[in-house]
């Protein structure tokens, strides 16, 4: 049914959304709705691991844009998000990493209940690792499966080689509690296809009588009386407004562009921007929409004289390699290794991801999709793991169809360009290696090949993009710049909680999803015991 009371409303059906669908549905006497503003995930880009290249720009994505960022000359950057059953865990590069202990100390600093030591169980419980587990890292048993990649490109094993050359860490497995080192990238895929977090834990729920779930159901408004959410205001498919209401919690599952916008939407924010959105303040958070953080990339792409890259991975051979055994090139995840290098030897964790993908990413096309390459090529990522640049979601109007406007502030933190600039540095000493010598040719443009810190400065102010991280705009914590409480709760609300990357008050030493994912396990727990009888 489309209206109705349920016990709780969760609003977004992505890495988060479906890990608390599963969850909280499997008491049966709870009923649940999950209300996804995208369609289902039937596209067969969804299921092949590389399709999800094609995804950028389509149905299945929000289509952000940030505003012009001065220090990128001046660039509007392209932002996916997932607009579909499983949100980004549906269009995203499959890659598990958990990030690193200090990354979860540093939050429990000001978050109790929140160390490494205290999550690493939900991260287990997630989990359920096929193949290869040296020092039983992982957790076997959990919905979400996570494997080695089936057709690893040759190129990725050389460029191990040569993390081993310079002398990195060869890691047992990626998701050690200190990931400095190097190793293969973890995906979350089944049988050489993707494994979403839909697959993982919204699929197997669906059959509950108990659970609704509502596709392009597109949340306008929480629903406050007084100081308590009492439900959700929604557009359905035919654009007529429905409402459902809850007896125990909203949950804000949206992520950290949608969730911010949202509470903004319903009034909750800083009372001065709220009223500039035309907006009328209901409850008082300045915090709201502050705090946006994400790792800024910038790729080192060079020619390949073997014809050994993702270049031809939509050839026939390869398009029947995969729809009769599921492997060749189209599963690959196109970041097939990573190595998180500390630059100092000195510091205590990574402060640069190189990742290693065996095609030339050159961007993205103004109009969609990824710019297709001219040749075979490879790409060594440098991303910057700990940026000191933040900025912030504000609402553009008071008109939930409207986008809101995200501005990351990029390179506004001058360490944040000299990080970016060491990082290549070390990119570049590895493609000199022996270990690369036979694929690493001539560099491909735009990148201009070895130049002077100048030059380089300015290729990466015109060249670097999102590596697709956003977090931070719903901080926990208990100070007064604070969204929600260390158990996730909006301050000074009573049933509402937000639940997805949002609430990170410092980006992780890696990718997001699977820290997003532990989030939700812990959430589903604090929500759980709350719950009365």
């Amino acid at each position: 049914m489309a209206g109705g009371t349920y016990h709780y409303a969760i609003v977004g059906a992505g890495s988060a959304g479906c890990v608390l669908a599963n969850r909280l549905s499997a008491d049966p006497a709870c009923r649940v709705v999950v209300l996804e503003a995208g369609g289902p995930d039937r596209a067969r880009e969804i299921r092949v691991p590389l399709g999800f290249i094609k995804l950028a720009q389509s149905a299945y994505d929000w289509k952000y844009r940030t505003t012009r960022q001065p220090q990128l000359s001046d660039r509007e950057l392209f932002w996916p998000r997932g607009k579909t059953l499983g949100g980004s865990s549906s269009i995203n590069g499959q890659a598990w990493t958990r990030g690193h202990r200090l990354d979860y100390d540093g939050w429990a600093a000001s978050c109790p209940g929140w160390s490494f030591d205290e999550v690493l169980p939900y991260f287990r419980r997630a989990e359920r690792r096929v193949g290869s587990n040296a020092g039983g890292v992982y957790g076997t048993s959990g919905p979400q499966f996570i494997c080695e990649l089936r057709d690893p490109n040759p190129t990725t094993a050389a460029f191990l080689a040569a993390c081993a050359e310079v002398g990195l860490r060869r890691l047992g497995e990626l998701n050690e509690a200190d990931n400095t080192g190097f190793s293969p990238t973890p995906v979350t895929q089944r049988r050489g296809l993707r494994h979403s977090a839909a697959d993982a834990y919204l699929r197997p729920a669906r059959q509950r009588r108990n659970l609704t779930v509502l596709t392009q159901a597109h949340v306008q408004r929480v629903l406050l009386d007084g100081a308590r959410a009492t439900g959700v205001e929604y557009r359905d498919a035919a654009g007529a407004t429905q409402r459902v209401t809850v007896s125990r919690e909203v949950i804000l599952s949206g992520g950290s562009i949608n969730s911010p916008q949202l509470l903004m939407l319903s009034g909750v924010g800083d009372p001065e921007q709220l009223r500039v959105a035309d907006v009328q303040p209901r409850h008082e958070l300045v915090g709201v929409g502050a705090n946006l953080q994400d790792h800024l990339a910038c790729g080192i792409v060079v020619h390949c004289p073997k014809p050994v890259t993702l270049f031809a991975a939509e050839s026939p051979a390869q398009l029947a390699r995969f729809l009769l055994m599921r492997r060749g090139l189209l599963t690959s995840s196109l970041n097939e290794a990573v190595a998180f290098v500390r630059t100092d030897p000195a510091q205590a964790a990574p402060d640069i991801e190189l990742v290693w993908l065996p095609a030339p990413l050159l961007g993205y096309k103004p109009l969609g999709g990824v710019i297709p390459p001219p040749a075979h090529g490879l790409t060594l990522g440098v991303e910057l793991l700990q940026p000191d640049s933040h900025g912030h979601i504000r609402l553009a109007s008071g008109n939930a169809a409207e986008p809101p406007v995200i501005d990351p502030g990029y390179l506004t933190a001058e360490s944040d360009l000299h990080g970016l600039l060491v990082g290549i540095r070390f990119a570049e000493r590895l493609l000199e290696t022996a270990a690369l010598r036979a694929y690493v040719g001539a560099p491909m443009a735009p990148w201009p090949g070895k130049v002077d810190d100048a030059k380089l400065a300015t290729f990466i102010r015109e060249q670097a993009q999102t590596a697709f991280h956003p977090v931070g705009t719903c901080r926990m914590g208990s100070d007064d710049a604070a969204v929600v409480d260390c158990e996730l709760r909006v301050h000074g609300l009573h049933g509402l909680r937000v639940v997805d990357a949002s609430v990170m008050p410092r980006i992780i030493r890696g990718h997001t999803h699977a820290p997003t994912v532990m989030i939700a396990e812990r959430a589903a727990d604090l929500i759980r015991p709350s719950t009365p009888n």
